[in-house]
Protein backbone atom coordinates (compact mmCIF):
# COMPACT_ATOMS: atom_id res chain seq x y z
CA UNK A 1 0.00 0.00 0.00
CA UNK A 2 0.75 3.58 -0.52
CA UNK A 3 2.17 5.37 2.34
CA UNK A 4 2.59 8.84 0.73
CA UNK A 5 -0.60 9.73 -1.87
CA UNK A 6 0.71 9.31 -5.52
CA UNK A 7 0.51 12.69 -7.31
CA UNK A 8 0.44 12.87 -10.70
CA UNK A 9 1.00 16.61 -12.87
CA UNK A 10 0.05 16.62 -16.74
CA UNK A 11 1.79 19.40 -18.85
CA UNK A 12 0.71 19.74 -22.43
CA UNK A 13 4.33 19.36 -24.01
CA UNK A 14 7.54 17.50 -23.76
CA UNK A 15 9.35 20.73 -23.50
CA UNK A 16 7.19 21.79 -20.77
CA UNK A 17 7.66 18.95 -19.26
CA UNK A 18 11.16 18.93 -19.44
CA UNK A 19 11.54 22.50 -17.99
CA UNK A 20 9.20 22.22 -15.19
CA UNK A 21 11.16 19.48 -13.53
CA UNK A 22 14.38 21.49 -14.20
CA UNK A 23 12.48 24.09 -12.45
CA UNK A 24 11.31 22.40 -9.62
CA UNK A 25 14.68 20.37 -8.98
CA UNK A 26 16.11 23.44 -8.17
CA UNK A 27 13.97 25.25 -6.02
CA UNK A 28 13.46 22.17 -4.05
CA UNK A 29 16.91 22.30 -3.28
CA UNK A 30 17.02 25.87 -2.96
CA UNK A 31 14.05 25.43 0.06
CA UNK A 32 16.11 22.46 1.38
CA UNK A 33 19.00 24.36 1.34
CA UNK A 34 17.56 26.77 3.99
CA UNK A 35 16.43 24.17 6.09
CA UNK A 36 19.24 21.63 6.44
CA UNK A 37 23.20 21.91 5.66
CA UNK A 38 23.19 19.54 2.36
CA UNK A 39 21.38 18.21 0.23
CA UNK A 40 21.57 14.58 -1.53
CA UNK A 41 19.92 13.93 -4.84
CA UNK A 42 19.66 10.72 -7.28
CA UNK A 43 20.08 11.65 -10.80
CA UNK A 44 18.80 9.63 -13.24
CA UNK A 45 19.59 9.10 -17.22
CA UNK A 46 17.73 8.07 -20.63
CA UNK A 47 16.42 11.01 -22.72
CA UNK A 48 14.14 12.75 -20.69
CA UNK A 49 16.48 12.64 -17.77
CA UNK A 50 19.59 13.89 -19.29
CA UNK A 51 17.19 16.87 -21.17
CA UNK A 52 16.31 17.87 -17.49
CA UNK A 53 19.95 18.17 -16.83
CA UNK A 54 20.36 20.40 -19.67
CA UNK A 55 17.58 22.53 -18.82
CA UNK A 56 18.80 22.62 -15.47
CA UNK A 57 22.16 24.27 -16.59
CA UNK A 58 20.49 26.89 -18.48
CA UNK A 59 18.20 28.06 -15.83
CA UNK A 60 18.46 31.23 -13.84
CA UNK A 61 17.21 29.72 -10.82
CA UNK A 62 20.57 27.79 -9.94
CA UNK A 63 22.43 30.91 -8.98
CA UNK A 64 19.48 30.16 -5.84
CA UNK A 65 21.26 27.28 -5.46
CA UNK A 66 24.50 26.63 -3.21
CA UNK A 67 26.16 23.95 -5.24
CA UNK A 68 28.99 23.41 -2.95
CA UNK A 69 26.08 21.74 -0.24
CA UNK A 70 25.01 19.66 -3.02
CA UNK A 71 25.84 15.95 -3.28
CA UNK A 72 24.51 14.37 -6.83
CA UNK A 73 24.47 10.56 -6.65
CA UNK A 74 22.60 8.17 -9.41
CA UNK A 75 19.44 5.54 -8.84
CA UNK A 76 21.65 3.03 -11.45
CA UNK A 77 23.98 3.31 -13.51
CA UNK A 78 25.42 0.91 -17.23
CA UNK A 79 28.14 -1.09 -15.84
CA UNK A 80 30.94 -0.14 -18.36
CA UNK A 81 33.61 2.01 -18.40
CA UNK A 82 33.78 5.33 -17.14
CA UNK A 83 34.81 7.30 -20.26
CA UNK A 84 31.47 5.02 -21.84
CA UNK A 85 29.30 6.91 -23.99
CA UNK A 86 26.76 4.67 -22.52
CA UNK A 87 27.40 6.03 -18.66
CA UNK A 88 24.76 8.26 -16.99
CA UNK A 89 27.42 10.10 -15.21
CA UNK A 90 29.46 10.84 -18.05
CA UNK A 91 26.20 12.40 -19.95
CA UNK A 92 25.20 13.95 -16.92
CA UNK A 93 28.21 15.80 -16.22
CA UNK A 94 28.43 17.07 -20.14
CA UNK A 95 24.81 18.04 -19.93
CA UNK A 96 25.64 19.60 -16.29
CA UNK A 97 28.04 18.84 -13.41
CA UNK A 98 31.19 19.53 -15.56
CA UNK A 99 30.12 23.13 -15.54
CA UNK A 100 29.35 23.90 -12.06
CA UNK A 101 32.66 22.00 -11.53
CA UNK A 102 34.42 24.27 -13.84
CA UNK A 103 33.13 27.23 -12.59
CA UNK A 104 34.25 26.40 -8.50
CA UNK A 105 30.45 26.33 -8.01
CA UNK A 106 30.45 22.44 -7.24
CA UNK A 107 33.44 20.50 -5.55
CA UNK A 108 34.16 17.63 -7.31
CA UNK A 109 34.17 15.34 -4.31
CA UNK A 110 30.44 16.07 -4.53
CA UNK A 111 29.94 13.74 -7.69
CA UNK A 112 28.91 10.56 -6.22
CA UNK A 113 29.37 8.41 -9.15
CA UNK A 114 28.88 4.49 -9.55
CA UNK A 115 31.34 2.35 -9.66
CA UNK A 116 32.56 1.66 -13.75
CA UNK A 117 33.60 -0.98 -15.11
CA UNK A 118 37.32 -1.21 -14.90
CA UNK A 119 38.02 -4.61 -16.85
CA UNK A 120 39.54 -4.40 -20.75
CA UNK A 121 36.82 -5.15 -23.26
CA UNK A 122 37.91 -8.92 -23.96
CA UNK A 123 38.33 -9.98 -20.24
CA UNK A 124 34.51 -8.47 -19.91
CA UNK A 125 33.46 -10.31 -22.91
CA UNK A 126 34.43 -13.60 -22.11
CA UNK A 127 33.76 -13.58 -18.56
CA UNK A 128 31.10 -15.85 -16.93
CA UNK A 129 28.00 -15.16 -15.21
CA UNK A 130 29.45 -16.25 -11.91
CA UNK A 131 32.40 -13.57 -12.75
CA UNK A 132 30.02 -10.98 -13.59
CA UNK A 133 28.17 -11.73 -10.50
CA UNK A 134 30.90 -11.13 -8.50
CA UNK A 135 32.49 -7.95 -9.94
CA UNK A 136 28.57 -6.45 -10.00
CA UNK A 137 28.16 -7.20 -6.02
CA UNK A 138 31.44 -6.13 -5.63
CA UNK A 139 30.93 -2.64 -7.31
CA UNK A 140 27.02 -2.68 -5.42
CA UNK A 141 28.98 -3.08 -2.45
CA UNK A 142 31.11 -0.20 -2.99
CA UNK A 143 28.57 2.12 -3.49
CA UNK A 144 26.21 0.93 -0.50
CA UNK A 145 29.81 2.17 1.69
CA UNK A 146 30.02 5.69 -0.63
CA UNK A 147 26.08 5.86 0.32
CA UNK A 148 26.63 4.66 4.03
CA UNK A 149 29.83 6.68 4.91
CA UNK A 150 28.41 10.41 3.65
CA UNK A 151 24.91 9.85 4.58
CA UNK A 152 25.16 7.52 8.08
CA UNK A 153 24.61 3.81 8.14
CA UNK A 154 20.27 4.77 8.58
CA UNK A 155 21.16 7.94 5.96
CA UNK A 156 18.56 8.54 3.40
CA UNK A 157 18.16 10.75 0.27
CA UNK A 158 16.59 13.74 -0.12
CA UNK A 159 15.64 13.99 -3.48
CA UNK A 160 15.81 11.17 -6.14
CA UNK A 161 14.64 11.18 -9.70
CA UNK A 162 13.38 8.49 -11.85
CA UNK A 163 12.19 8.31 -16.01
CA UNK A 164 10.27 5.28 -16.46
CA UNK A 165 10.68 2.37 -19.37
CA UNK A 166 8.23 1.86 -22.49
CA UNK A 167 7.89 -1.74 -20.37
CA UNK A 168 7.55 0.03 -16.74
CA UNK A 169 10.92 -0.16 -15.05
CA UNK A 170 12.48 2.33 -13.64
CA UNK A 171 16.51 2.80 -12.11
CA UNK A 172 17.76 -0.70 -13.53
CA UNK A 173 14.82 -3.03 -12.17
CA UNK A 174 13.25 -4.71 -14.73
CA UNK A 175 9.62 -6.08 -15.08
CA UNK A 176 10.28 -10.11 -14.86
CA UNK A 177 13.78 -9.91 -12.56
CA UNK A 178 14.44 -10.44 -9.10
CA UNK A 179 15.92 -7.05 -7.93
CA UNK A 180 12.95 -5.77 -7.76
CA UNK A 181 11.67 -7.74 -5.06
CA UNK A 182 14.92 -7.31 -3.02
CA UNK A 183 12.94 -6.11 0.33
CA UNK A 184 16.05 -6.17 2.73
CA UNK A 185 16.19 -2.83 4.11
CA UNK A 186 19.95 -2.98 4.79
CA UNK A 187 20.79 -3.56 1.09
CA UNK A 188 20.61 -0.32 -0.53
CA UNK A 189 22.41 -1.13 -3.64
CA UNK A 190 22.55 -4.19 -6.22
CA UNK A 191 24.10 -5.79 -9.05
CA UNK A 192 22.00 -6.32 -12.38
CA UNK A 193 22.83 -8.47 -14.65
CA UNK A 194 21.01 -9.99 -18.06
CA UNK A 195 19.35 -6.75 -18.13
CA UNK A 196 17.10 -7.07 -20.89
CA UNK A 197 17.71 -3.50 -22.17
CA UNK A 198 21.28 -2.88 -23.00
CA UNK A 199 24.22 -3.16 -21.90
CA UNK A 200 23.31 -6.47 -20.04
CA UNK A 201 25.37 -5.38 -16.82
CA UNK A 202 24.12 -2.46 -14.10
CA UNK A 203 23.72 -1.44 -10.90
CA UNK A 204 20.62 -0.05 -8.60
CA UNK A 205 19.46 1.32 -6.12
CA UNK A 206 16.94 -0.92 -4.53
CA UNK A 207 13.09 -0.44 -3.62
CA UNK A 208 13.55 0.02 0.33
CA UNK A 209 16.39 2.28 -0.63
CA UNK A 210 14.55 4.30 -3.20
CA UNK A 211 11.10 4.05 -0.87
CA UNK A 212 13.29 5.74 2.14
CA UNK A 213 14.14 9.05 -0.24
CA UNK A 214 12.12 12.29 1.40
CA UNK A 215 10.68 13.23 -2.32
CA UNK A 216 10.70 10.40 -5.51
CA UNK A 217 9.88 12.10 -8.61
CA UNK A 218 8.58 10.04 -11.56
CA UNK A 219 8.79 11.60 -14.84
CA UNK A 220 7.77 10.29 -18.53
CA UNK A 221 7.00 11.46 -22.09
CA UNK A 222 5.71 10.13 -25.28
CA UNK A 223 2.78 7.83 -26.49
CA UNK A 224 5.46 5.17 -26.22
CA UNK A 225 5.44 5.36 -22.45
CA UNK A 226 1.45 5.75 -21.86
CA UNK A 227 0.73 1.96 -21.17
CA UNK A 228 3.57 1.77 -18.82
CA UNK A 229 2.58 4.88 -17.11
CA UNK A 230 -0.93 4.28 -16.56
CA UNK A 231 -0.38 0.53 -15.49
CA UNK A 232 2.37 1.84 -12.55
CA UNK A 233 -0.32 4.39 -11.49
CA UNK A 234 -3.15 2.08 -11.22
CA UNK A 235 -1.97 0.35 -8.48
CA UNK A 236 1.41 0.02 -6.41
CA UNK A 237 4.09 -2.42 -6.36
CA UNK A 238 3.67 -4.93 -8.78
CA UNK A 239 6.25 -6.51 -9.97
CA UNK A 240 5.41 -6.82 -13.65
CA UNK A 241 5.79 -2.99 -13.63
CA UNK A 242 8.36 -2.10 -11.37
CA UNK A 243 7.64 1.95 -11.47
CA UNK A 244 4.94 1.15 -9.27
CA UNK A 245 7.14 0.98 -6.47
CA UNK A 246 8.57 4.37 -6.94
CA UNK A 247 7.21 6.36 -3.83
CA UNK A 248 8.69 8.81 -1.22
CA UNK A 249 8.27 9.14 2.24
CA UNK A 250 7.10 12.71 1.98
CA UNK A 251 6.33 12.98 -1.65
CA UNK A 252 5.38 10.65 -4.67
CA UNK A 253 4.86 13.25 -7.64
CA UNK A 254 4.43 11.58 -11.32
CA UNK A 255 5.43 14.46 -14.04
CA UNK A 256 4.44 13.37 -17.58
CA UNK A 257 3.05 14.87 -20.74
CA UNK A 258 -0.04 14.21 -22.30
CA UNK A 259 0.85 11.72 -24.60
CA UNK A 260 2.43 9.51 -21.88
CA UNK A 261 -0.97 10.50 -20.01
CA UNK A 262 -2.51 8.77 -22.56
CA UNK A 263 -4.10 5.89 -20.90
CA UNK A 264 -5.30 7.63 -17.61
CA UNK A 265 -8.44 7.76 -16.66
Amino acid sequence: MDSVQRNVLVYDTEETLIQTVAARLLLRISDLLTAQERVDVALTGGTDGIAVLAAAAQSPLCAAVDFSRVHFWWGDERFVPADHADRNALQAREAWLDALVASGELPEENIHEMPAETRTAEAAASASDAENDAVLLAAAREYQAELERELGPEGTLDIALFGVGPDGHFASLFPGHDEVLSSDPAVKSLGVAHSPKMPPLRVTLTVPFIQSTDFVWVFASGERKSDAVGRALYEADHANVPSSYARGKEESLWMIDRAAAANLA
